[in-house]
């Protein structure tokens, strides 16, 4: 697994779960459409950051006594936006260019200094509270929030033995689970990315919206989602070695041995392998995969976005696998895929797409998504979420 992670690490840049993805440029810049309004994200009566039509990012910021100030989004060499003073002591600029649709993570540099931007929330990702900002994605109705019935995300403390802890997960459970006390549920354990912890999917990801709203529509099963910490063993950021170092065993037994007998005990679960299914985005993907190649008769359902893929290789080399497994559900960003085109000398060849194809020619039920116009980030793993719950647990 070690050698996997460093490989995926080497070829395509897993750690960046903070860095913006820039729309790639298609000849000369528009002008700058002047429709900038503050970002929905914004702490309440703050106007800035701002987001316009097109997708550009505004920001101001008072430091009147600052030498320089810059954001951490953008595009260009300077890894980011460089803010220039006004005369009344703020702080001001523009991306160069349109940044994609959906979520990123930034914070400001100030005299050197790292801070959050005051005039947004924080959302925990890249191992730290980020500021965050959300550019308006076309298709963002489908983890809108809408009158339709709602489900419930509660915290869970459980047990943790092996790391003589309490641990925290949080649950969703679907509209309706408290109302029919007879009813019993399939369970999804759905896992976050490098730097982030278990906040991330019901927050930046909208994932309990995601599933009020294909519940609503009646495009999916209602089933519990359950999302914990996956960095149990804790690396620290800038340690030499970074994820190639992660070892999955900690993260393994907390899981299998405590999080999941936890979770059958105290919700109405379907507790066998057909009603229980596993993924995550980016690190995620790649413990997903870890676990359920090692555990295949523990989850029936199995999806990485972002976190490596299935070749036939990997199902004939997980004993049981093939027989206990009914879907294999991969995806990706198309930037993702596109800047997978050009390996870093020595990196080692990797095709999710060729291993789908190979997969799925093969006879496995294997299903490969990609997220249009997008790379690593949430607005890919949103929309992964949104096709691969439909097609869980359709027994």
């Amino acid at each position: 697994m070690q050698r996997t992670i460093a490989a995926l690490v080497a070829s395509f840049g897993l750690l960046a779960l903070g860095a913006p993805s820039p729309a790639p440029a298609q000849g000369a810049s528009p002008a700058i459409a002047e429709d900038f309004k503050p970002s929905s994200l914004n702490q309440p009566g703050q106007d800035y950051p701002q987001v316009n039509s097109q997708g550009y990012v505004r920001f101001r910021v008072t430091a009147p006594q600052a030498q320089s100030v810059k954001a951490t989004l953008g595009l260009g060499g300077q890894g980011g936006t460089v803010l220039h003073k006004a005369d009344d002591g703020t702080w001001v600029g523009t991306t160069s260019g349109p940044l994609d649709e959906g979520f990123h993570y930034y914070h400001l540099e100030i005299d050197g200094g790292v801070f959050n931007d005051p005039g947004t929330r924080n959302f925990y990702g890249s191992t730290r509270w980020e500021s965050g900002i959300e550019v308006p994605a076309h298709d963002a109705d489908f983890y809108a929030l809408k009158d339709v019935p709602h489900g419930n995300v509660q915290q869970i403390l459980f047990p943790s033995p092996s790391t003589g802890t309490q641990k925290r997960a949080f649950v969703y459970t679907p509209p309706g689970y408290d109302a029919n006390q007879s009813a019993r549920y399939p369970v999804l354990y759905l896992q976050h990315g490098w730097g982030e912890d278990e906040t991330a999917w019901s927050t930046q990801g909208h994932a309990n919206l995601i599933m009020d709203n294909l519940i609503a529509e009646k495009k999916t099963r209602p089933f519990i989602i359950v999302m914990t910490y996956g960095m149990t063993n804790v690396i620290r950021p800038g340690e030499p070695g970074g994820l190639a170092k992660f070892d999955i065993k900690p993260f393994q037994a907390v899981l299998l041995d405590e999080l999941i007998p936890y979770v059958d005990s105290h919700f109405r679960t379907l507790a066998d392998s057909d009603h229980r299914a596993m993924a995550g985005l980016s690190m995620g993907g790649m413990e997903t995969k870890t676990i359920t190649t090692a555990n295949p008769d523990k989850f029936g359902y199995v999806g990485l976005f972002s976190g490596g893929s299935f070749s036939p290789e990997d199902v004939a080399n997980a004993p049981g696998f093939r027989d206990e497994v009914k879907l294999a559900f991969v995806s990706y960003g198309s930037r993702e895929l596109d800047r997978r085109a050009v390996a870093p000398p020595g990196a080692p060849s990797f095709d999710p797409v060729a291993n789908h194809e190979a997969l799925k020619a093969s006879g496995f039920n294997s299903v490969f998504y990609v997220s249009p116009n997008t790379a690593h980030e949430f607005l890919s793993w949103r929309r992964s979420l949104r096709e691969f719950a439909p097609l869980l647990f359709r027994d």
